[in-house]
């Protein structure tokens, strides 16, 4: 009996379906491509959402705090200097001082939050561009003077005026200086001594250091510093009232503008925090030491 007859061809249906099945490479990519584009547009829409529902939430914390606190602050004022007569016994006078300086504290720690809220939320407009280090180096000393004179601290600034600009914001910059130098300020001891200075680094970077000669603290308690909210058995957090937050809000503000921060300390040896920063071509004032 004679083999059967056998049929390859392929019908014209059973062909139909493989290709629609499978389409060209061609088109196939070009749809995942569009569905790829479609879900980081939506992905980018989302975060663009998310991003002015935080900085609208900021604005109303802001200005919610920052309202009374003022109101608080500037009557509290008026009251401790007894600006419209004398308030009878002298109790009410050291009262009202008691509150006027719990007011600024409670408005720093505000601030502070509100900023690092910011930094970590990644919702903080920076304008970078090029600084004069020895003109915000200035802002900051002026600002921190009354403190540093009642505890005879030298500030000392050698040299800073000579180096290059810097490319950074500027309130940011005043930021991190005051944070910095308030925190040498603290932490040293009556009498003492507390330098700033400044050099360029390679990379195109400018370094600079602030150091005290206050007790330090061991360097295994470095890295915890700079993480938000930290209190424990540092001297440098415990010897003064604070949330912590110095430190963390100037490490974030040094890596937002390009930078970094790191500390050097030992105890018995003071405390050294250094901040890296980018450089711009720009000329600064000249050297100064400020008592």
């Amino acid at each position: 009996m004679p083999p059967l007859a056998t049929h390859d061809e392929t019908s014209p249906v059973e062909t139909s379906r493989e290709n629609a099945g499978t389409g060209t490479g061609a088109e196939l990519g070009s749809m995942a491509q569009t569905a790829t584009f479609r879900r980081a547009a939506a992905r980018v829409r989302r975060k663009q959402a998310l991003d002015e529902q935080k900085r609208s939430f900021l604005r109303m914390v802001s200005h919610e705090l920052r309202t009374p606190l003022n109101a608080v602050i500037g009557f509290s004022e008026i009251l401790s200097c007894e600006l419209y007569g004398p308030l009878g016994a002298p109790q009410y006078k050291e009262y009202a001082q008691l509150v006027h300086d719990s007011g600024q504290k409670l408005l720093r720690l505000v601030n502070q939050i509100v900023e690092i809220a910011r930094l970590e939320g990644h919702v903080t407009d920076l304008d970078l561009g090029a600084q004069d280090l020895d003109e915000a180096v200035e802002d900051v000393i002026l600002q921190l003077r009354g403190e540093a004179r009642t505890r005879e601290i030298n500030i000392i600034a050698p040299e800073v005026g000579l180096l290059p600009g810097l490319k950074a914001d500027g309130r940011g910059l005043r930021t991190i200086l005051t944070n910095l130098l308030q925190n040498a300020v603290t932490h040293s001891p009556q009498g003492g001594m507390v330098v700033i200075e400044a050099r360029q680094v390679p990379g195109a970077m400018i370094e600079i250091a602030i150091r005290d000669h206050g007790d330090g603290v061991d360097p295994i308690d470095l890295p915890r510093l700079i993480r938000p909210f930290e209190q424990g058995g540092s001297t440098l957090t415990r010897a003064s009232e604070g949330a912590g937050l110095g430190l963390p809000i100037v490490d974030l503000l040094a890596r937002a503008m390009g930078g970094a921060l790191r500390l050097k300390s030992a105890p018995g040896q003071g405390f050294t925090a250094v901040v890296t920063l980018p450089e711009a071509h720009g000329r600064a004032g000249l050297a100064r030491a400020h008592p």
